[in-house]
């Protein structure tokens, strides 16, 4: 009765379908191009898939209390699978000439059956077992190129930290398993409705919410995230556009629990943060493309969590929506960029006018709180307007000098600033079925972090030479990584430098000698 039951539904056929594509390099004798092209279509059949269970709803659940659908799930399902599907067409023509795409097809296709799978999760068992065979498929990604050295390190410092995370989140099934009694996401909901938190799980909060910092690469875990732009340019766009951003699916899933978890949040609420605050920084000082993109990927996952710790949940999945399709076209189109970003270096911009840059907060701040009393009063606390302007603010910046035009570059940037509060007041009724759950003090802190953030960016634009000194401990990321990567190779030593490269760096320390001699 179970099987005939799992099998009429529909929301398993796309990790099904998935697997199927991982199977075909092991099982088929195809050439490359026709592993392409298989994967290419088992990928457009599982898109397909997701649409349809999108359609469905929670019809299409196969297995409730094991696999079950949110609404949420159905739409980053039908997200992941076009990314997918997208990065597929994109690594075919990227890849061409290179040794091992088979390996490359399979991972890449058991990356996106584990993804379903976790979004499909509706007990701890299948969320623990999903959310680690993601990250071992993505270790053969990121290590596709195994002779550069920092590739290996950023794989083995990733590894470290998931399997950290495997443990606390089985320390957290264990706390929650036994204060339930059952182990599926429904049993678990309907006891915290009915008889509240408990210790044990407030202890499991707080473990899971300490596991998702780790697998979402927040400080001062992120070091691995910035490495592995050693790995191909797909790899980067599949892993910061989807893989990472699973932690704040995590999170908002466990809505229930976290919310009544204050310790657990208010960790939350310190770690992604800081974060926001150190990584926006080290942004702000980075040249190369794709570093400045996976710091920026950092300061994202930052102030998505943040968004979690203080309650705002359905804004914290439409940020993960959002920052998706960005990186991923960032990190596909990142050729581009480089040749955007050598014209815009022909010219130095000049810098914007105090006044500009002290008055923008105000305007955008008011402009928003108008808005949002007009059209949708209440739909979100007072602080996160005061967030909303801050961030609207740069648009505001008027800039000095010949051929700038103040009147118009205002004109502009307020009615982009009134175009993007629009949009979130509409995003804000999107039917995701998703409760917010705010709290002001949290709320506060956020808007205390990211007021920091604008004064350092605006400090920055105004008086560069005065900060030099910040500007250089910001540039190397306040040496965080450092202490972890000492830290990691410490306590678990690895042979991450490969044996051809040892070997060339030896014979080659002679030669290097005898030169200086000279």
């Amino acid at each position: 009765m179970t099987t005939l039951h799992f099998l009429s539904h529909t929301a398993w056929l796309c990790p099904a379908l998935m697997l199927l594509a991982a199977m075909l390099p092991v099982c088929s004798g195809a050439s490359q191009a026709g592993l392409w092209r298989g994967f290419q279509a088992m990928s457009a059949l599982a898109l397909l898939a997701a649409l349809v269970n999108l359609a469905l709803g929670s019809q299409a659940g196969p297995w409730p209390g094991v696999l079950g659908v949110s609404t949420l799930g159905l739409v980053l399902a039908v997200l992941v699978q076009a990314l997918g599907t997208v990065i597929g067409s994109f690594s075919a023509r990227y890849l061409q000439g290179e040794a091992g795409q088979r390996q490359y097809v399979a991972a890449l296709a058991g990356v996106l059956t584990a993804v379903h799978l976790l979004l499909l999760a509706d007990h701890w068992l299948v969320l623990i077992a999903a959310w680690a065979l993601v990250g071992l498929a993505l270790e053969k990604l990121l290590c596709f190129y195994p002779e550069r050295p920092f590739a290996r390190l950023a794989a083995y410092k990733k590894r470290i930290a998931d399997r950290l995370a495997d443990l606390l989140l089985l320390a957290a099934a264990w706390l929650a398993w036994s204060a339930v009694g059952s182990g599926s996401f429904p049993a678990l909901w309907a006891h915290l409705a009915q008889h509240g938190m408990s210790p044990a799980l407030q202890g499991s909060a707080l473990c899971l919410t300490l596991a998702v910092i780790l697998r979402t690469a927040l400080l001062p875990v992120h070091g691995w995230l910035i490495q592995v732009m050693e790995a191909p340019t797909p790899v980067s766009a599949l892993l910061h556009a989807g893989v990472v951003n699973l932690g704040g699916f995590v999170l908002v899933r466990f809505a229930p629990l976290l919310e009544q978890a204050f310790v657990a949040r208010s960790v939350l609420l310190v770690v992604s943060a800081a974060t926001v605050l150190l990584a926006g920084l080290v942004m702000l000082t980075r040249i190369s493309i794709k570093v400045k993109l996976a710091w920026s990927t950092v300061a994202q996952m930052g102030f998505m969590l943040l968004e979690c710790a203080a309650g705002l949940y359905l804004f914290a999945a439409l940020h993960l929506i959002g920052h998706s399709l960005y990186k991923a076209h960032a990190f596909l189109s990142a050729s581009s960029v480089v040749r955007e970003a050598r014209l815009q270096a022909l010219y130095v911009a000049p810098s914007p006018s105090v006044a500009s840059v002290v008055a923008a907060p105000l305007l955008s701040g008011g402009l928003v709180l108008a808005l949002h009393q007009a059209a949708a009063p209440g739909a979100w606390p007072w602080w996160w307007s005061g967030v909303l302007a801050l961030a609207w603010a740069p648009l505001l910046w008027l800039r000095a000098g010949p051929g700038h035009w103040p009147l118009r570059t205002l004109t502009l940037g307020l009615a982009a600033s009134a175009g993007l509060t629009l949009a979130a007041l509409a995003a804000h009724h999107l039917p995701l079925q998703i409760i917010d759950a705010p709290r002001s003090g949290f709320g506060a802190l956020a808007l205390a972090t990211m007021l920091v953030l604008y004064v350092c960016m605006g400090l920055l634009q105004l008086h560069p030479q005065a900060m030099a000194a910040w500007r250089r401990r910001s540039y190397a990321g306040f040496y965080l990584d450092e202490a972890y990567t000492r830290l990691a190779l410490s306590l678990w030593p690895a042979d991450w430098a490969p044996r051809a490269r040892r070997e060339a760096t030896t014979q080659a320390a002679p030669t290097l000698l005898s030169d200086a001699q000279r």
